[in-house]
């Protein structure tokens, strides 16, 4: 389940409704209640936190979010580094420590365990100022 003070609007998370999942961007968090706005392709929908699943970050996910593949600065010892503008993602292999470093300008953050999408787009967010879609 997701933690609901980890969620902000434009957040990407799954939806969960009869059984069907389906991707979509978060357009408001209502704490007091504990339900999040959600729009997908077809509607938007009121969810509650039992019917919302974490996007797993992937080398698909980063892709999908206009990141590349810097192949050049990409080794087995050193990572993969993916690259958006001047943010970047260095993944290193499973029990490497850090496991990801999130750079922007003079700022490094050192993570040991995997995140999803929308703890990645809150990552960004704050070292950014500008949010990630």
């Amino acid at each position: 389940m997701i933690n609901i003070h980890e969620l902000k609007s434009g957040d990407t998370v799954i939806t969960n409704y009869g059984g069907a999942e389906k991707e979509g961007k978060i357009l408001q968090v209502d704490h007091e209640d504990k339900k999040v706005l959600v729009a997908t392709d077809e509607s938007e929908y009121w969810y509650d936190l039992d019917n919302l699943l974490p996007v797993h970050l992937t080398e698909a996910t980063l892709l999908k979010l206009q990141f590349h593949k810097d192949e050049a600065a990409s080794s087995p010892a050193g990572g993969s580094l993916y690259v958006r503008g001047p943010f970047s993602v260095r993944w290193f292999d499973e029990g490497h420590k850090p496991l990801l470093q999130l750079h922007y300008r003079d700022e490094t953050r050192a993570l040991n365990e995997p995140i999803t999408l929308n703890e990645l787009q809150n990552h960004y967010h704050a070292m950014t100022l500008y949010h990630l879609e």
